[in-house]
């Protein structure tokens, strides 16, 4: 394992606030068994086996008892030192979390429903924040991708060589995406924002590197990412 500088904190936000509404349940997706623990068990699991200092768990308000009873202290996560209420965005959540950390050097923003990140990820997130300051994991797109007006015809084929599919964990100096978020709140323009890397290139004009994530490291987001989690978990057990 890389040699962690012990002077430098690292803090992982865990966003598990959200409604999950396209999973067609009544319990929200981060919650949701499998293998017999909750989704984001497995996400809050390998930051407490890292080199991270300190974990932020973001639920949701009425979930924040259940958080610390049945998933931070039965399973014994020491690294998850605050539990608080996310907001109703995502970029909500985040902001809270990041309002909440203290004495941190680098921040490293992750979904809740992603359960497959490992530890060569993080190594990886790691080496490449502390080079480049702005990072975010992802892949290339396997498939080809269109672009289409609103009547859903094409109006351009992208050079597919040029696309990746963005995942998390997205890993930033925190000084560096406090200041980007804090200056989109003060602008009040929120609009189309649905990850990290797109505040700190909106508001700081900060480029943003891109480092490998996983094909495995996939997001449950719909019934049908179930069985394959399942599958990719007993795989990897």
């Amino acid at each position: 394992m890389d040699a962690v500088n012990r002077d430098e904190r690292h803090v992982a936000i865990v966003l598990a606030a959200g409604r999950g509404s396209r999973m067609n349940s009544d319990v929200p997706k981060q919650f949701l068994e499998l293998d017999g623990k909750p989704l984001v068990f497995y996400a809050l699991k390998a930051f407490q086996d890292s080199f991270i200092d300190e974990i932020i768990l973001v639920t949701g308000e009425n979930q924040i008892d259940f958080c610390r009873r049945e998933i931070v202290k039965k399973y014994n996560l020491t690294k998850v030192k605050q539990v608080i209420s996310g907001g109703r965005e995502r970029y909500e959540s985040v902001f809270r979390g990041l309002s909440t950390a203290s004495n941190c050097d680098y921040i490293y923003i992750h979904d809740g429903a992603r359960p497959f990140i490992d530890q060569e990820l993080l190594l990886r997130a790691k080496r490449c924040v502390e080079t480049v300051g702005a990072c975010a994991a992802g892949m290339p797109v396997k498939d080809t991708i269109k672009v289409v007006d609103e009547m859903n015809m094409v109006t351009s084929t992208p050079d597919r060589s040029y696309l990746w599919q963005i995942q998390t964990p997205q890993v930033f100096s925190f000084p560096l995406i406090k200041k980007a978020y804090e200056r989109m709140f003060a602008s009040g323009d929120c609009s189309g924002i649905t990850d990290d890397a797109m505040v700190a290139e909106r508001f700081l004009s900060c480029p943003v590197q891109l480092f490998e994530g996983s094909y495995r490291n996939l997001k449950i987001t719909t019934p049908e990412d179930l069985p394959v989690a399942k599958m990719l978990l007993k795989k990897k057990n």
